[in-house]
């Protein structure tokens, strides 16, 4: 099946500086597509670039099948919501929604029928003889999403459309544009920064980093098969565990040292084969971890001292001490845990991540 956009060897720079750096990208008909990353790596700026809202150094971008690399905006068949509600506040919803219509000249009925369709799909009917002053910051957040709907278009942008809202609104709204995309099955690409919104929304994730993709894939393979140390830092809240050390080889056998502790490396998976014996890195997340009477029983076992505990209700993230190194644990919710206590926890280094210390690519 040809992709729904294709974007082929992509450049922008503004003067001396690359923001966009020969990316290529396919998105599949009908794919919700996250695009992740910290301020400053060109998420959003790529997005502007395939909406048409800026113009690129060089490359192509193709949606549908045509090559749509310098078109107008109007003309690319797109739909797209922004940071900002960007809502007009002179005009009622209905007004807002129905705004773009008019002025393409479709006929009275049919844009009535479209506003109507894209109000039901939205649960915003009875918001539709109110204006945005009169709306709160979710309600205007759908009204314009709705505007994007009326277009009926075959691709819909969405620019951090939830960034301006609180936690709860923003859960609730997240819900809401998962659920869309079912309905609908149009492409959908959305830019955010929160991991969270991207792991949950995506069929998969670009997470991007000076204008380049450092990895492209579901959310389950980056969470779980990161494809260098810095998306399995970006990944997970609390971060990645590192340890800093040396991978070594015997007979077949692997295993890592770092800091006296040597972790034995048996049902580890190496991603191209089995490496050479270097410097590495040594990950594990906090949730891979154990404590208690699992942590007897692990493979691998480290002693250490509690140092912040963070009591979450579901869980509980404690922060502990072994050696020189300051590591996080996640534990059961109820977990009786203070500062300063001893703990003992294990983990099994097949659920591991090992990075090479130079390139930090995944070994």
């Amino acid at each position: 099946m040809e992709p729904s956009i294709s974007i082929n060897n992509l450049s922008l720079s503004f003067g001396s500086l690359d923001v966009l750096k020969d990316l290529n990208l396919d998105v599949g008909q009908g794919e919700f597509l996250v695009l992740l990353g910290s301020s400053g790596c060109g998420k959003s700026t790529l997005l502007n670039c395939i909406a048409g809202l800026l113009d690129v150094t060089g490359g192509q971008i193709f949606i549908g099948g045509r090559n749509v690399t310098w078109e107008e905006p109007s003309q690319r068949g797109i739909g797209m919501v922004f940071q900002s509600y960007a809502l007009y506040p002179q005009m009622t919803v209905a007004g807002n929604l129905s705004f773009g219509l008019k002025n393409a000249g479709l006929p009275k009925a049919e844009i009535q029928e479209r506003v109507n369709r894209a109000a039901k799909v939205l649960q915003i009917e009875p918001l539709l003889n109110r204006k945005p002053a009169a709306l709160s910051g979710g309600q205007r957040q759908r009204a314009a999403i709705g505007r994007a709907l009326v277009r009926d278009a075959d691709v819909f942008l969405f620019d951090e459309p939830l960034s301006n809202l609180d936690a709860k609104l923003r859960a609730d709204l997240r819900v809401e544009i998962k659920q869309l995309h079912q309905k609908l099955s149009n492409t959908m690409i959305y830019v955010t920064h929160d991991q969270i919104e991207a792991m949950t929304l995506a069929d998969r994730i670009a997470i991007m980093r000076g204008g380049q993709i450092l990895q492209l894939a579901s959310p389950n393979e980056i969470y779980n098969r990161p494809a260098n140390k810095y998306v399995a830092e970006f990944i997970g809240s609390p971060t990645m565990n590192f340890f800093e050390g040396e991978l070594e080889e015997a007979g077949g056998n692997y295993r890592f040292t770092s800091g006296g502790k040597t972790f034995s490396l048996d049902g580890y998976t190496f991603q191209n084969g089995p490496p050479a014996a270097g410097a590495a890195w040594f990950g594990i997340r906090p949730e891979h971890m154990v404590s208690g009477a699992e942590a007897d029983t692990a493979l691998v076992r480290l002693d250490g001292q509690v140092e912040l505990v963070e009591p979450l209700g579901s869980d509980t993230l404690v922060r502990f001490t072994t050696g020189d190194q300051t590591l996080w644990v996640r534990m059961d919710g109820q977990a009786n845990i203070r500062h300063g206590d001893a703990i003992t926890v294990g983990f099994d280094p097949a659920r591991a991540n090992l990075f090479d210390k130079t390139s930090e690519s995944r070994l």
